[in-house]
């Protein structure tokens, strides 16, 4: 069963006002703020943008994977939100971040697809950046953190199985664990290069680091325990 992802902002929630919500004193003014008894609704049953989808893998219909999801975008009216996919391997180049309207992406069977998107397509459509290199900067540095913290999770969850699993599976799991570590302390040394260089010089380690962050990805997933 498809199901369009309804994305809920905290952020944006004073867009979404009802006259039921409470009441707050801001600037010497008596203003509306929060959410009423539907929004809080709403909340209950939405997506949460950090654990639902930064980070995710977005796929064709074919099954093929685009790219992750890098960043969500609230548009200046909030009438529409975007999310920004790396989508540079699914079309043969070095980077290639896209705008996909959230309305566009829909579940199936737990994975997260854009329907109409083929590889034409998403080549054609326009490379998306940020108003300012050092955003971008920011935002880079940002994601590359947080897959660095899914490969701690990752190993602590790989070294509670190998306490209970058998001795040829216990190895298995300790050669996962190592590949996951050295990874991990590869990204970790070509991120703190990256940290290190002022914010017109970073784009010349940003390969470097995302090629080390890729090879952690593919070690994550590739660790089954």
């Amino acid at each position: 069963m498809l199901r369009t992802i309804s994305v809920t902002l905290l952020s944006v929630a004073s867009a979404f006002l009802t006259p039921s919500t409470a009441r707050a004193e801001v600037a010497g003014a008596t203003t509306t703020v929060g959410v009423g008894a539907s929004e809080s609704t709403q909340l209950a049953f939405g997506w949460s943008v950090k654990k639902r989808l930064l980070g995710q893998a977005v796929y064709d219909q074919a099954g093929k994977r685009i790219g992750n999801i890098e960043d969500l975008i609230v548009a200046p009216d909030r009438t529409v939100s975007y999310v920004i996919v790396a989508a540079g391997g699914f079309v043969g180049i070095d980077r290639h971040d896209v705008a996909i309207p959230v309305g566009q992406i829909q579940e199936q069977g737990g994975k997260l697809v854009i329907p109409r998107a083929t590889r034409d397509a998403i080549k054609a459509l326009p490379p998306f950046d940020y108003a300012s290199d050092a955003a971008q900067r920011d935002r880079f540095i940002s994601n590359a953190e947080r897959d660095i913290a899914k490969g701690n999770d990752k190993v602590a969850e790989l070294q509670q199985q190998a306490g209970m699993a058998s001795a040829d599976a216990k190895d298995k799991i300790d050669r996962q664990t190592r590949t996951i570590q050295e990874d991990m302390k590869s990204a970790d040394a070509k991120l703190y290069e990256l940290k290190l260089s002022t914010a017109k010089r970073w784009k010349a380690y940003e390969a470097r680091v995302g090629a080390a962050i890729a090879r952690l990805r593919n070690s994550i997933e590739n660790a089954t325990g």
